[in-house]
């Protein structure tokens, strides 16, 4: 197990080396569209308010710049957070360990709640995003402060080394950066301790309601069923089941997917849910 951590870790410095790019030279503008308000008060019809989880290399502008406007126009109040970041590396987070990643998203929690008086919140996840929240729920006592799960591309039981070095492909400018030990990738391979522990004893904990929503065309959780989860309140769903032509793959669904936007909001509202198809786009 060693010798694989340590190719997996020689491979991607090499990758970061060989293809490294002009780095990105601002942080993340602050956000004036309607969500990180911590004056938002929740709706008796959206009691809850929503934290939004970014993937592997995304931040918590960036990767909502169309999820986060999609609920705030539905009524809620939606929120979102760094995490993951690495000394000296601007923009691209989610990269530091993924259990220093999960009490980074407990406090974050416990900050929304506090200004909201909610007594619990939803969260909505996109890649590593999707399964770090689960770390929170299971060990640093999210289980009693969320309500709803909802992973987009989750990659709840791992992907291979290939399928995250091809998730750079995405993002050109991160390369460069990828040169020193990046636990937040290594921590993501299937049968890493990490992973390992999360999902010994079942893949759900009591209490919390869960969505997987993936798609068969995701080229870095791989295969792409690897991201469902196994318990007695779940709900795994794939894209194509619900729209055939969608052609979506890891990223585009977290970004610009409004089918699965609108599949995300069914699963935060499940009393006024209205069948997502590929109508749902419009």
């Amino acid at each position: 197990m060693k010798l694989r951590w340590s190719r997996a870790l020689t491979l991607l410095s090499s990758l970061a080396l060989a293809l490294g790019v002009t780095p990105a030279s601002a942080e993340a503008p602050a956000v004036t569209s309607g969500w990180n308000n911590f004056s938002c008060t929740p709706s008796a019809e959206h009691p809850r308010p929503v934290v939004l989880v970014h993937g592997t290399l995304g931040n918590s502008v960036d990767n909502w710049l169309g999820l986060a406007p999609y609920l705030v126009a539905r009524g809620y109040c939606v929120f979102s957070l760094d995490y993951g970041e690495l000394p000296g590396v601007p923009l691209f987070h989610g990269l530091g360990p993924v259990d220093a990643s999960a009490r980074q998203l407990a406090a974050y929690v416990d900050k929304v709640l506090a200004a909201t008086g909610a007594h619990k919140a939803d969260l909505v996840g996109h890649s590593q995003g999707g399964m770090m929240p689960r770390v929170y729920l299971k060990s640093y006592g999210g289980a009693d402060k969320v309500n709803t799960l909802v992973g987009l591309a989750p990659d709840n039981h791992g992907t291979d080394l290939d399928g995250l070095t091809r998730l750079l492909d995405h993002f050109p400018d991160a390369k460069k950066y990828l040169g020193t030990l990046t636990p937040g990738l290594t921590d993501q391979i299937v049968g890493s301790d990490v992973l390992n522990r999360l999902n010994a004893g079942g893949d759900t904990v009591p209490g919390v309601h869960y969505t997987v929503i993936a798609t068969e065309h995701d080229e870095v959780v791989t295969p792409y069923r690897s991201g469902f989860l196994d318990g007695p309140d779940v709900h795994n769903v794939v894209l194509q089941d619900l729209c055939p032509v969608d052609l979506s793959e890891h990223v585009a669904i977290g970004l610009t997917d409004r089918i699965a936007f609108h599949e995300t909001a069914n699963a935060l509202d499940p009393a006024h849910a209205t069948p997502t198809t590929c109508a749902s786009a419009g």
